[in-house]
């Protein structure tokens, strides 16, 4: 029975959580035309959770890329078809690592750095100043950092999947020796313009709800150093989780 209270109790908190997060939601979007009327604070925020994430972006993009090559030539080799490698690694970055990858690591660096900052604002009573000298802090602080991140995440998609298809290249063609014309010829005819869209969008996907959950927990956060911490725990977490099941979500509805 004690176990049974426990998982209604939990289920129910998950409930009460989903049913916060989307009123957090909808007073988010309410403050964003607003917000978009400040535009330099936008941009300082894509600099902030983009530029400054473009190190760990493209370093990661170019070795998962180098190790689909070598994973996706030895593969190949065994079936005589060694010339489809690029096909098969765009294929798999357009579609599938580029947006989760790129998602994962922008939840682990910007997620987190923006789940932080709100949650210290929260703690240092910086939030509760402003609502007293009658700013909202919704809109001077939270949409800015949401719309930086949503807008962020669909660009770093697009460099990730670029670099990573340049170490494909590196290890497919100039390490094995793969025909370059072959290379490039077969990755062209077979990758789609709905191929692009898809990863495109599942990249824009990703933003929101990574950017959401990141300024979510960092509003909502215990005014502690615990409840900091916390907070960051559960950004990185919930961010995960999130990405691969919208990630099969939008495959199945894209397919």
């Amino acid at each position: 029975m004690n176990l049974l209270r426990e998982l209604i109790q939990g289920l129910l908190r998950f409930l009460a959580s989903i049913g916060a997060t989307a009123l957090f939601f909808g007073r988010l979007l309410a403050q964003v035309p607003r917000a978009l009327l400040r535009p330099r604070l936008i941009i300082e925020q894509i600099h902030n959770t983009g530029a400054l994430s473009l190190v760990i972006i493209m370093t990661c993009g170019l070795f998962v890329g180098a190790v689909l090559g070598l994973q996706g030539y030895d593969l190949l080799l065994r079936f005589g078809s060694e010339d489809a490698l690029g096909t098969a690694a765009a294929l798999a970055l357009i579609k599938e690592l580029g947006p989760v990858v790129t998602a994962l690591l922008f939840a682990g660096r910007a997620g987190t750095a923006l789940a932080s900052e709100i949650g210290l604002m929260r703690a240092t009573d910086q939030l509760t100043a402003m609502e007293m000298m009658a700013v909202d802090p919704m809109r001077r602080v939270v949409a800015p950092r949401f719309l930086g991140g949503m807008l962020a995440m669909p660009l770093l998609t697009i460099i990730f999947i670029g670099i990573g298809i340049f170490g494909v290249q590196v290890v497919g063609v100039q390490l094995f020796g793969v025909d370059s014309a072959s290379f490039w010829s077969q990755m062209r005819s077979s990758v789609t313009t709905d191929d692009v869209m898809e990863g495109i969008i599942k990249g824009c996907v990703f933003g929101v709800a990574c950017s959401l959950i990141a300024v979510y927990e960092g509003y909502t956060a215990k005014p502690t150093a615990e409840g900091v911490g916390q907070a960051t725990t559960r950004t990185v977490v919930s961010s995960a989780v999130l990405t691969l099941i919208l990630d099969y979500m939008l495959t199945a509805v894209l397919l």
